[in-house]
């Protein structure tokens, strides 16, 4: 569980000012980025251009600042949750969204780690429709600390993903390797056929380098 300390809308119309900072991770490059009030987003890719250009559609109308020693730690903390999402990430959180996207984030972060749900569960926990959870999935900013990943289809599949299809499988796989749930759908042997487990974190940097930026 994820204690969030604050929560806001990050996402005003007035001009802000968002600092940010690019580091590594298992899965490649990490943005953090954040406002007065905490995180505003937490982006994953291969390249640093991109993953400024990805703050930039979020945020058009904030100032972004590169770079920030109080950031650093920061950065380290995310870094560290993102390698063992089973720890608490006591930080602040600035996020935006709508109401129903806010409740089904704050649904997401209540599956524990090495377990998953599926678009219809959650749907019908919301009393939404799973093309409005698989909506809410997408327009999450914050990877890994709201687990979006752990959303997966009744079959199994692992549908769609904001920073690519490989990095929600290895997200899952490390997950059920640390807390494993022989009834989570992830683990049915079907659909790890043909994906041979990761032993390294270079593995990891080797299979998401083929996944979206």
């Amino acid at each position: 569980m994820i204690t969030t300390l604050h929560e806001t809308s990050a996402q005003k119309t007035a001009i802000q000012t968002i600092t940010f900072k690019v580091g590594t991770c298992a899965l490649g490059l990490v943005l953090v980025a954040t406002t007065p009030q905490g995180i505003c987003a937490i982006l994953l890719g291969r390249y640093e251009r991109a993953l400024v250009g990805q703050l930039r559609s979020i945020f058009p109308q904030a100032a972004l600042q590169k770079d920030s020693r109080e950031l650093g730690e920061v950065l380290n903390r995310v870094v560290q949750f993102i390698e063992t999402p089973t720890a608490t990430l006591a930080l602040l959180l600035d996020i935006g969204g709508t109401a129903f996207q806010k409740r089904a984030w704050k649904a997401l972060r209540e599956i524990p780690a090495g377990q998953t749900t599926t678009y219809k569960e959650l749907a019908l926990k919301l009393s939404a429709t799973p093309e409005e959870i698989g909506e809410a999935c997408a327009a999450n900013t914050l990877a890994v600390v709201i687990p979006c990943h752990r959303v997966i289809r009744s079959d199994g599949g692992l549908a769609g993903y904001r920073w690519g299809v490989n990095r929600k499988r290895l997200l899952l796989q490390r997950e059920q390797e640390m807390f494993p749930d022989p009834q989570s759908l992830f683990a049915m042997p079907a659909l790890m056929k043909g994906h041979a487990p990761l032993k390294s974190s270079s593995d990891y940097r080797l299979v998401c380098g083929n996944a979206s930026s």
